[in-house]
Parts: structure tokens; sequence; C-alpha cells
């Protein structure tokens, strides 16, 4: 296979061979790549950012994470962010860090990825970055969208008597990652042994190419429903529901029967003597939404399509709590993703 070394391309020569054939799609698009910076009109509407950083060995492994998948990822990543607004996303820019290692086949197969996404998602490719990095690689990418003022969802407008929802399924993309490690150290070992991923196509799939829940903006636009809080799940369900709790200054509880666990995962988790509703809890990296709603838009939400209700918004001195199968309650410990 051809291997063509980065730097006699340069800068601006890269830049133009990986956007070479790629076309603005979005009427808001007044300029895009090529300039000093990317002008976009809005119209009535609010103009939602959102920003992810990717760094290799923190949070992707290259020994088991496809360049075309890790720009699909890192696109969908933070599309998911600006779905939990309860907007749309329109546009991105994608910024790189890289190291001697890549090539420019190597970087076309990463940029094969972040087209995919674009186009799924129908959104623009505006702008972005590259630079050399000392190690590993480095992926930034910025999303733009637009929400209109009296729709736009919050994470600090929960309160007492909301009802929680969730959207598919959690702890599959925990468990895939998993099995993933546990081959990485098996080859390690022993180079020569073949991968065994278990058939778990949906588990390894749900971390190497999660897909973002715009379809539920579809859904809640159908049915009227402006949820009263939303983010979205990357560092666990736990962790996202505290965060709304404390914005809000409210409390929650779970009803761990009603967690939605797909049964891929349930199994997986039991394979690796895991208890399942750990993974569902604390696993991260689903892209689902959490969100509340209120008391009287219940019947919206009870036969809209991925939509689980897992529990409900209480006062702040009523604690965040899951109650278990077993009938016990528990103060709901958030153990998801630490950045730092």
């Amino acid at each position: 296979m051809k291997r063509t070394d980065v730097n006699s391309l340069g800068e601006f020569g890269l830049i133009d061979h990986l956007t070479r054939n790629y076309q603005p799609k979005q009427p808001s698009t007044l300029k895009g790549i090529g300039d000093d910076a990317a002008v976009i009109d809005n119209g009535k509407f609010k103009t939602v950012i959102s920003t992810d950083m990717l760094l290799e060995g923190i949070h992707f492994d290259m020994m088991y994470t496809p360049l075309k998948h890790l720009g699909y990822k890192a696109v969908v990543v933070n599309l998911s962010d600006i779905y939990a607004m309860n907007a749309i996303p329109k546009q991105i820019t994608v910024s790189i860090a890289i190291s001697n290692r890549f090539s420019v086949e190597a970087l076309d197969e990463l940029y094969e990825g972040i087209y995919l996404a674009c186009e799924k998602y129908n959104v623009d490719l505006i702008g972005g970055d590259t630079t050399s990095s000392l190690k590993g690689l480095v992926i930034s990418v910025t999303a733009i969208g637009q929400g209109e003022t009296d729709k736009l969802v919050y994470r600090n407008k929960a309160k007492a008597g909301d009802i929680l929802c969730i959207t598919g399924d959690l702890g599959a993309a925990y468990l895939g990652l998993q099995i993933l490690e546990r081959e990485k150290q098996i080859y390690l070992e022993n180079p020569d042994v073949k991968p065994d991923l278990e058939k778990q196509d949906y588990l390894v799939g749900r971390l190497l190419k999660p897909e973002a829940r715009g379809d539920m903006i579809e859904h809640f636009a159908l049915a009227n429903l402006i949820p009263t809080s939303m983010m979205d799940i990357s560092d666990g369900l736990a962790s996202e529901l505290y965060h709304i709790c404390s914005q809000s200054d409210v409390g929650a509880f779970v009803e761990e029967a009603n967690v939605p666990i797909h049964p891929d995962t349930e199994e997986q988790a039991i394979k690796f003597k895991f208890d399942p509703i750990t993974c569902a809890l604390s696993g991260g990296e689903d892209y689902e939404l959490l969100f509340t709603i209120a008391e009287s838009d219940l019947e919206k939400v009870q036969y809209m399509p991925n939509v689980a209700i897992i529990g409900e918004i209480v006062k702040k001195e009523d604690g965040i709590m899951l109650h278990t199968t077993g009938g016990n309650i528990h103060k709901l410990t958030a153990q998801g993703w630490n950045h730092f």
C-alpha cells in the first residue's frame, strides 16, 4: 500500500487533500473551509456550540480502534451534546494533532469516518486546525447547532414531581470495552492468538461506533414535548443524574428494575462476574439521553419508542437514591468516568 508522508503536503496542502471532494450541504453555511473564519447565517435561531477532545491513550486505544470508527465517533460524541440541548447540529470543525506515525493514507481513513458521520447526521465540516504532536493522536471537534429559544433544554430546570426518563439502553459500551481490553492483554502476551470477541458485535459496536440520539429530538417535536431538563450520558447514568440534580437543586430516585439493559449486556456482565446494574449506572459512553418531563406530559412519552421511565425527581433533602429490585433503598453513588 502506498504511503505518503504528511510533510510532503504541508498544512494547507493536507487540508486541501482531505477536503478535496467535500461540498457543504446546509444553506446556512455561507463560508466554510478556506477562509480565516466560517460564516453561519442562523436567522431566528440561537447558535449552540460544543467541543470535545479525544486523546490517544486516554480516550481511545489504537490497538483496537480503527481510524474510520474513531473519526465517526469523534463527530458523534459532539453531536450528542447538541441534541442534549434539544437543538439540531448543523456544522462541525475538526482539529487534529498528529505524530510522525500517521501517514496521509491513515488520515484519509480517519476523515472517511468523519465524513460518514457528517453524511448521516446532515452536518457540514466547515474548518479546523492541524498541528504536530510529539506523541500520539489528538482530535478536537466543535459542533455548532441551532435551537429555537423557547425550545432549548438545560440541566438546571428539573423540579420535584418531574418524571425521569432515558432513551435506549445502558452499559453496553462499557462491556464492549472490557472485551477489547481483555483481548488486548491476551495479544500482548501471545501475538499468535486470534482475538475472540465472543460474537458480541452489539457491545463492541456501542463502544467503537456509537450513535447520537437525534431521532429523539424529532420524536419530541412530533409529540410537542419539551423536556424540563436533559443531558447526554457520556460519563455514566449516575454521574449525569448528579449533574442534573446539583444544577436543578433537587433529588431523585431511580427504580433499578426500570433501568434499560440490553440482553447481551446482561449476559456479558454475568460472564465477567459484574453486576449488570452497576455497568448500566456507571459504565459511560452510552450517549443516550437522560431527561425529565413534567408529570402532565407523561402520556406523551409512555408510548414513545426507545424511552424508559426510570424514576422521579424529588426534593433535594430526599437525596439521590436507588430503589433496588430487592426492595432496598440505597444512596446512588456516581462512579462514572473521571477526566482528571
